[in-house]
């Protein structure tokens, strides 16, 4: 499956999604309640139609509810935000988003997260040395 290019959904369609994401899976009354700016419940549901056009979301039925959640796995979606982040504002430089992204913390990196990132670096080393 190709994952879509979530940066051609509207501002209000990636909120949808941003929740839908958060629950795994939600009804039209789920996403109202995570949605600050108060959309109505129609413009939510006709929303959610248009995603599942798009082929972005499904939906099964409970009852008389529609339970909507995301054709991507969450992974998949991540790794590919991630892949479009480094390519377009990076240039492709994974150091270079490391750097920026411990740069822009908004507190001090713990020194548990240190040695998790140091840890991951040496087995990425051993690795690459292995391959040799």
């Amino acid at each position: 499956m190709i994952t879509p290019y979530f940066s051609e959904l509207s501002r209000r369609e990636r909120q949808i999604v941003d929740v839908l994401y958060k629950l795994g899976e939600a009804s039209v009354s789920d996403v109202l309640l995570h949605l600050t700016d108060d959309p109505s419940y129609d413009t939510i549901r006709l929303t959610l139609g248009v995603l599942e056009k798009k082929g972005y979301v499904n939906h099964k039925k409970e009852g008389s509810r529609y339970i909507y959640s995301p054709t991507v796995p969450l992974e998949e979606a991540t790794n590919s935000a991630l892949k479009h982040m480094v390519k377009t504002f990076f240039g492709g430089s994974t150091p270079q988003t490391v750097i920026a992204l411990l740069g822009s913390s908004q507190s001090p990196i713990s020194d548990s997260d240190l040695d998790e990132m140091e840890a991951w670096i040496a087995s990425e080393r051993k690795k690459k040395n292995h391959n040799k």
